[in-house]
């Protein structure tokens, strides 16, 4: 699909206020590495989570500066240095959405759980802000179908992070050109469909905070480190096969199989952190105190119980809904001990984002 498709024609600016929430997402398959403008070397597949979500709203003033202008807050705050970032966004955006030039834009955001721990909390903001966009071109353009209107929302969302292209919709959904369906796009991410497994609807994902703080090395940073690295190809050819294998697993509900491509992928994804240069660790050891436990919980009990890591040392269990029970007793007795605090987050998968 060509870019130009996306481009908007210009229009008279109208005052507007809208709320939207975006949701985090989980990748099972991991993407790590890119190259410009913000496009993956390899696709990625996730679940879209429910609980774990952000809060924008953005109201939209009409202005003659010709010009981006915004102000950004973050839980009631006005926030300066995140306004580098927004107007790197802004500036990438701005051929697609050129009516934002007759806006002055106020943002106010807010997270449901920590910012910058690793559990991708650009993604569900820079989702969110992109729906509110959207929202306002749609009411400029009335005309605009829906299906447009979610995966210009999912590009708009990309050029801000790329895994945010994944917290529009849900529950599970691909991103980066892959063997497995025809319709999935590097531009932005696409839903699984209709035969995903009735397991995985409400699949839970439960969130040891580990760290809550914020990580020494960025994802951006980890990207760049995958230009040059030693076994960058054979991970990017590692992660399209695994998408690959893992497809018709979450159509059968094939669980152990689930759990071994997943658990490889989120150890594979650190592997590239330890053998980059400069090389760096994001786990604690209580991630690899966690992930021993339920090794041997899983050996004990075989209950389907795995977990996944994004970059970042907190742990997602991942796990049928129907052993909730007893893994709540696990993580109150055994695991919570390992948190920050003893916190922890309870999610689940979820259906993409809403308008508030």
């Amino acid at each position: 699909m060509n870019t130009s498709v996306f481009i908007a024609s210009a229009a008279l600016p109208i005052n507007y206020t809208t709320t939207w929430e975006a949701p985090s997402n989980i990748a099972l398959i991991k993407y790590w590495g890119k190259y410009e403008p913000q496009l993956p070397k390899n696709p990625s597949l996730s679940f879209t989570l429910s609980n774990s979500k952000t809060k924008t709203k953005v109201i939209f003033t009409p202005h003659a500066k010709n010009e981006i202008d915004f102000e950004f807050f973050f839980h009631g705050i006005q926030k300066p240095d995140f306004k580098p970032k927004l107007k790197t966004f802004f500036d990438r955006i701005g051929e697609y959405i050129p009516w934002i030039f007759s806006y002055h834009l106020e943002v106010f955001s807010e997270n449901s759980f920590p910012h910058s721990s690793g559990i991708a909390s650009s993604a569900s903001s820079m989702a969110a802000l992109s729906l509110c966009l959207m929202d306002l071109e749609r009411q400029l353009f009335p005309e605009m179908e829906t299906v447009y209107f979610y995966q210009k929302a999912s590009f708009l969302a990309r050029l801000g992070s790329g895994s945010a292209a994944r917290s529009i919709q849900g529950p599970v959904t691909f991103w980066g050109k892959n063997a497995v369906r025809d319709s999935s796009s590097d531009l932005f991410a696409t839903p699984f469909g209709t035969t995903l497994h009735s397991v995985f609807d409400n699949y839970q994902d439960t969130i040891l905070l580990v760290d809550k703080g914020s990580k020494p090395v960025s994802s951006t940073q980890g990207h760049n480190l995958m230009h040059g690295h030693p076994f960058a190809e054979n991970r990017f050819l590692q992660a399209s096969n695994n998408l690959s294998a893992l497809v018709p697993i979450m159509e059968t509900g094939a669980l152990d199989d689930f759990i071994h491509l997943v658990e490889l992928e989120a150890l594979s994804l650190h592997a590239m952190m330890l053998t980059s240069s400069p090389y760096f660790i994001l786990m604690q050891p209580n991630t690899l105190a966690i992930i021993h436990r339920v090794w041997e919980f899983r050996k004990e009990t075989s209950i389907p119980l795995c977990f996944t890591l994004d970059a970042g040392a907190n742990v997602h269990l991942l796990y049928p809904k129907q052993d909730i029970g007893v893994i709540y007793s696990f993580i109150k007795e055994e695991l919570s001990g390992f948190c920050q605090s003893g916190q922890y987050l309870l999610d689940e998968v979820g259906r993409g984002a809403k308008k508030a």
